[in-house]
């Protein structure tokens, strides 16, 4: 293919040029879908990005509370538009170069005067939403395989983004969770009495696994983090704190069951932090200034 390319004249080079710029762009949506979907990382994925700066920019409003509250759906919104233009963008540039000669079109309409960028982008929009109006369709054989292609993209790309969608707001609620019962504990403080028995153990066993849970989320759903945690006794970043005193408590109790259990409740508290601070924060410094700045980053500056 590249000897064809380079032996070819000028105009058709750039054309196959063209065309292969749009195959990048298509293959970078793609991409950006694997890793923010299936394979989540620290360093890849353009999703990650938009959401952050999405939620940067909605903590530069007046209202703070209510723009942070808009911030994660309109972010989610920001990148299925993304890999939807990606795509629909990537297939025009291939599609383009070879119109109207490998294309065929319908008695009504002129081929010299549908050879046009918006042309190409026409005929991708309808082919990436299944429509097959049928007035211009591919002709070469390359293009006849290549445009269902984008059809199976186009339906990948809506179920990818439903199962998002899914997977991203039980993830909230599980997070939530825990803060409301961090909050119930505060509300009804254990004595110290209470603590050091085995009831003491297993409530702070039950919240050193709850924690290592919301650890697995940041991890492999990170955009859940741009998400607004509602009002006090469901924002784990305004509640966070007892989960640490508690397990400061514990560590100095007589039972043996409540100084383990407070133990792994104070290594959940650290991996924690260090999701928090390695993915989204990178403020550095001790657990404890990392749930400050987590606090300050959602609004809650009381820790």
């Amino acid at each position: 293919m590249l000897g064809i390319l380079f032996t070819a004249p000028r105009e058709t080079r750039m054309g196959w040029l063209v065309s292969l710029l749009g195959a990048g762009m298509v293959m970078m949506a793609l991409r950006d879908v694997f890793h923010t979907l299936w394979h989540p990382t620290r360093h890849g994925g353009l999703s990650r990005h938009v959401m952050a700066v999405v939620w940067r920019l909605s903590q530069r409003f007046p209202l703070r509370s209510q723009a942070a509250g808009l911030a994660g759906p309109i972010a989610m919104v920001a990148v299925v538009v993304m890999w939807a233009g990606g795509v629909v963008v990537g297939w025009a540039l291939i599609y383009w170069p070879h119109m109207p000669d490998a294309f065929s079109f319908t008695a009504g309409l002129e081929p010299g005067a549908h050879d046009g960028p918006v042309d190409a982008l026409y005929v991708s929009l309808v082919t990436v939403a299944t429509l097959g109006l049928g007035d211009i369709a591919p002709a070469e054989p390359w293009l006849r395989i290549i445009a269902p292609l984008e059809a199976l993209v186009g339906f990948a790309l809506l179920t990818a983004t439903v199962s998002w969608i899914l997977e991203i707001y039980p993830a909230l609620t599980r997070r939530r969770a825990v803060a409301l019962r961090l909050s119930q504990l505060q509300r009804n403080d254990p004595a110290p009495q209470q603590l050091d028995s085995a009831l003491g153990a297993r409530i702070l066993d039950g919240l050193a696994m709850r924690l290592a849970g919301i650890s697995a989320d940041l991890l492999q759903y990170s955009e859940s983090y741009y998400f607004h945690e509602g009002h006090d006794q469901t924002s784990l970043a305004a509640s966070i704190r007892y989960a640490a005193d508690l397990a400061e408590r514990g560590r100095g109790a007589q039972c043996a069951e409540v100084r383990l259990s407070a133990a792994l409740l104070t290594t959940a508290l650290d991996d924690l932090a260090a999701v928090l601070d390695q993915r989204f924060l990178r403020n550095g410094g001790t657990t404890h200034d990392i749930f400050r700045a987590y606090a300050e980053d959602h609004g809650r500056s009381r820790l």
